[in-house]
């Protein structure tokens, strides 16, 4: 099992940036598909982005193509959410999660989640 922990949510303006860090432990981090979601109030859990275990692919929703970037450092044990140009339909508690199959942004083939992290924009 992975466990998984974000950090480094907060109260940001519109147009600012945030970067989400994930660090995991427990087994070999380098053995699984990572990925970012994010629940608004009210709204149902959705897709974020997506990393390769190595890190060579990557995929992103459409609503974040150009703003966000994930990222990966297995030999820290840490994923990333570089998040820039923010703005307040961003607003949401932000979880990562791992996979031990192939990238995907289906939420029910992500097997561990963190406990998230709250991002508000405010305009």
């Amino acid at each position: 099992q992975v466990q998984l922990v974000e950090s480094g949510g907060g109260l940001v303006q519109a147009g600012g940036s945030l970067r989400l860090s994930c660090a995991a432990s427990g087994v070999n981090f380098e053995w699984y598909v990572m990925g970012w979601f994010r629940q608004a109030p009210g709204k149902e859990r959705e897709f974020v982005a997506t990393i390769s275990a190595r890190g060579g692919r990557t995929s992103y929703a459409d609503p974040v193509k150009g703003r966000f970037s994930i990222s990966r450092d297995n030999a820290k044990n840490a994923g990333y959410l570089q998040m820039n140009s923010l703005k307040p339909e961003d607003t949401a508690v932000y979880y990562c999660a791992s996979s031990p199959g192939t990238t995907t942004s289906d939420a029910r083939k992500y097997n561990n989640w963190g406990q998230g992290t709250q991002v508000t924009v405010s305009s």
